[in-house]
């Protein structure tokens, strides 16, 4: 049965999530829905899940639990990494009707229905993670000032806390020649930043239902965009310190579309901890790639995620981390406590850290990243940047992020929405971002079809 009406969607985790739940949202409307807030009442509440950590898995209850406020008689679909994880604990929370595995998730208006409420447990329709050996493409615009553009799927390697190859699959990538369509649609659409998003961004290039062998490489991608005309900002999302070859921040460096701004996960700045981890690099390597980032392009911001509170990371380990890090010229971290991941190895892992000490490592870090972020910030101050302001008036401010991710703040003029403009860095505000000054009045205005 053919049904339309109201609907809204959250979304939580990465940039891939994003754009998947764009693409997701831009075939309800071809089959005929109003999208509105998540806050709005909404005949159908499409959540995309994400299950990286415990915490995450509470939001998603949460979340869940807001959209039966709205309407208590809405058709609550659950899509996403939890969902393939964990379906029929989704499936029996009171008022989900539906749960969509990864294969599934972008059929998912094949599966509504008449919107009819399920009575008790909700339908499931998942399948075995091998079987999510395909390729969808998915991309974001409009909904925020960046595009996201997937490009990449899954993941092979094994790291021992990740439940992400369970829950996406093997890696496989979109064609090269297809990415680089939806580049330039994107860019005619008015997108002035493009973010290249995926779950192991840097194995990109290999094919569909487990083929191994790379068709192309990322820098071979990378290359291909870099002559899309028309494209002013390129961003890569995160990408491993292992796969971020030389070629590739040599490339990147001499670029006038991808911007100076890496976010490289470490996890652990101990090579014991490293090792537990099943990562595949080292801290030497990763020092080199930080080195050679920064003889390339001096202004460049790196981010770092960092997990601490791992089995057997004693405070010694710790401490490793912590030197290590301190003594590494970066620009932020995004700091995770460790939360044991059922049908991982490290769930069973001895020497566990007690919540306590794994908090206090947290802190530590999180006032480490605001220093180092501060420092970066003040290096900037009276300079000028390029800077894309985004669309939003919050409380008579826009905000927006020059090419190499600072925030910006300046008294909001809508002639300026999704506009890069050179504009004057003069002062850290008390919020911590940086309030800047225009230089011109002139408007670059977006490429539009």
């Amino acid at each position: 049965m053919n049904v339309s009406g109201k609907v809204a969607f959250y979304t939580l985790g990465c940039k891939l999530n994003f754009a998947e739940t764009s693409t997701i949202g831009r075939q309800f409307e071809t089959a005929g829905y109003e999208r509105v807030e998540f806050e709005e009442v909404a005949d159908v509440y499409v959540i995309n899940t994400c299950s990286v950590t415990d915490n995450a898995d509470k939001k998603n209850r949460h979340i869940i639990r807001s959209a039966l406020r709205s309407n208590p008689n809405a058709f609550i679909v659950v899509v996403g990494c939890y969902a393939q994880l964990q379906p029929e604990e989704i499936a029996a929370i009171d008022g989900v009707d539906l749960v969509l595995g990864a294969a599934e998730k972008f059929n998912v208006h094949q599966y509504l229905g008449d919107l009819t409420k399920t009575q008790g447990h909700g339908q499931v329709h998942s399948c075995a993670i091998e079987e999510a050996d395909f390729y969808t493409g998915a991309y974001s615009m409009g909904d925020r000032t960046r595009a996201f553009l997937k490009v990449q799927d899954g993941c092979d390697y094994k790291c021992t806390y990740c439940t992400i190859p369970r829950a996406r699959g093997v890696s496989r990538s979109a064609p090269l020649k297809q990415v680089v369509e939806q580049a330039e649609a994107l860019i005619k659409e008015g997108a002035v930043e493009l973010v290249l998003t995926g779950v192991n961004i840097g194995d990109y290039g290999k094919g569909e239902f487990g083929n191994k062998r790379h068709e192309h490489t990322f820098l071979e991608l990378v290359q291909a965009l870099d002559q899309v005309a028309g494209a002013k900002r390129i961003r890569i999302s995160s990408i491993e310190p292992n796969l971020l070859r030389d070629e590739l921040i040599a490339f990147t460096s001499e670029s006038n579309r991808f911007v100076p701004h890496f976010h490289i996960p470490l996890q652990s700045g101990s090579d014991e901890v490293l090792g537990l981890m099943k990562r595949r690099y080292r801290t030497e390597l990763y020092r080199k790639r930080v080195d050679a980032i920064h003889n390339g392009m001096p202004d460049c911001a790196i981010g770092i995620d960092v997990i601490v509170g791992f089995p057997g990371e004693t405070d010694e380990l710790f401490m490793e981390t912590y030197q290590f890090l301190n003594e590494l010229d970066f620009t932020y971290l995004h700091v995770f406590t460790f939360s044991e991941r059922p049908n991982t190895e490290a769930w069973d892992m001895p020497n566990k850290v007690a919540p306590a000490v794994r908090n206090k490592r947290n802190k530590m870090l999180r006032i480490l990243s605001a220093k180092k972020k501060l420092a970066f910030y003040e290096r900037f101050i009276g300079t000028t940047r390029p800077v894309l302001w985004e669309t939003e008036n919050k409380d008579g401010y826009m905000f927006g992020y020059t090419d190499n991710y600072i925030r910006v703040r300046m008294p909001y003029r809508v002639e300026f929405s999704n506009c890069e403009v050179p504009v004057l860095l003069q002062s850290l505000n008390a919020q911590g971002d940086v309030d800047g000054q225009l230089v011109t009045e002139e408007v670059s205005v977006p490429l539009q079809s």
